[in-house]
């Protein structure tokens, strides 16, 4: 871990002082996004049939589902009889409708299924309705899955599986027969959000918009603007347009450490800084030997096997350093200092929760 460690720490040390020197701006498209303007989740519920074998085989729910599709097709099952579907499963259907998608459009759709079935391969999904948050159909969807997976099982009982075979993807599996309004158009006012939220980010989006569109923008919280922009669709796509094209030079982030306590990943951002502290590193390793003698009597002898203990011990102590920092010292001076002391990454979390503790690092602690 600490071969691992050790480049990380040198990659961190060498971008930190690009980082914090050299601002960088960026796109207003690229830091949030026109409230409204965005995508929606649908959610289906079907069969797939042709199945070589590896479907649901006689359950209830499928068999129900099975009845409800044979009856829309004017096939009337018997009652009492219960079908054997064991080349048809039972599905969910699962799809993003984008923004502005009119009637007509095709968009993708995953296929994963949540009963027995064991392979979805050669399979064909019958046609399904999806449904948004507010219970209404927005899309229909049907077609042959592509399945990347592959699963196989002998007589035995020995099994083959390679990726997933249970889950499948139609592309442009659905249309979609619903538009769902934003109201870009027609409000008077439209939003604008921020991705992560930052008054002074806010304050700089505003200010950009307002030196290119005069008294456009105000902002109303530490994420959102409100934006009053030209009636008509042609009109006011054009100015969204240019004002998501704007540079912005977003405010630094809040100093942060993140700690990855499953893998031992330490991550570091650049407005870390430290108070004036000293640092020292070393290890004590004790070592017990047991190595016990065993002394066997002479041959038709009368004696008893006998066991000496025989132990060993040994301390081993490696070179400690002492790391000092001086006041305001930052990600670099932080990185160079530990990697002189070849901390292990247990140790780095160590390190920097007392230095914490201590109240010399100014930055918030995650772990994840």
């Amino acid at each position: 871990m600490r071969r691992l460690l050790t480049p990380l720490i040198v990659l961190l040390a060498a971008i930190a002082p690009v980082a914090i020197s050299r601002a960088h701006a960026e796109r207003v498209r690229d830091i949030g996004a026109f409230q409204g303007v965005r995508s929606n989740q649908l959610t289906g519920y079907g069969i797939v049939v042709g199945l070589a074998g590896t479907g649901d085989d006689n359950l209830e729910y499928l068999t129900q589902a099975m009845r409800g599709t044979a009856g829309r097709l004017g096939v009337q099952l018997p009652p009492g009889v219960s079908p054997g579907l064991k080349n048809a499963a039972a599905v969910l259907i699962t799809a993003d409708l984008p923004a502005f998608s009119k009637p007509g459009q095709r968009i993708d759709v995953t296929v994963s299924t949540i009963g027995k079935a064991k392979s979805l391969r050669g399979g064909a999904l019958i046609l399904a309705p999806l449904y948004g948050a507010d219970g209404q159909i927005y899309a229909m969807a049907q077609g042959n899955l592509a399945v990347g997976g592959l699963g196989i099982t002998a007589k035995d009982g020995s099994q083959l599986t390679v990726n997933v075979p249970t889950v499948g993807r139609i592309a442009d599996g659905a249309s979609v027969e619903r538009a769902v309004a934003t109201g870009f158009d027609s409000g008077e006012v439209l939003r604008w959000n921020l991705f992560q939220a930052d008054f002074l980010t806010a304050a700089r989006v505003r200010d950009a918009i307002n030196l290119r569109y005069p008294g456009t923008a105000s902002v109303e919280d530490g994420i959102t603007l409100a934006l009053r922009l030209p009636a008509g669709a042609d009109r006011r796509a054009s100015t969204m347009a240019a004002i998501e094209m704007l540079d912005i030079t977003p405010a630094e982030t809040a100093a942060k450490v993140i700690v990855n306590s499953r893998t031992g990943t330490v991550v570091i951002n650049s407005a870390v800084r430290l108070s004036p502290a000293a640092i020292s590193h070393g290890k004590l390793v004790v070592k017990i030997d047991e190595k016990p003698q065993v002394s066997q009597p002479a041959p038709f002898g009368n004696g008893r096997t006998t066991v000496t203990p025989n132990s060993q011990i040994s301390v081993a102590e490696s070179e400690s350093h002492v790391a000092l920092f001086k006041p305001g010292a930052s990600l670099s001076s932080l990185v160079d200092a530990l990697n002189k002391l070849g901390v292990s990454p247990s140790d780095l979390v160590a390190i920097l929760e007392a230095l914490k503790e201590a109240g010399a690092l100014k930055a918030e602690m995650e772990v994840i």
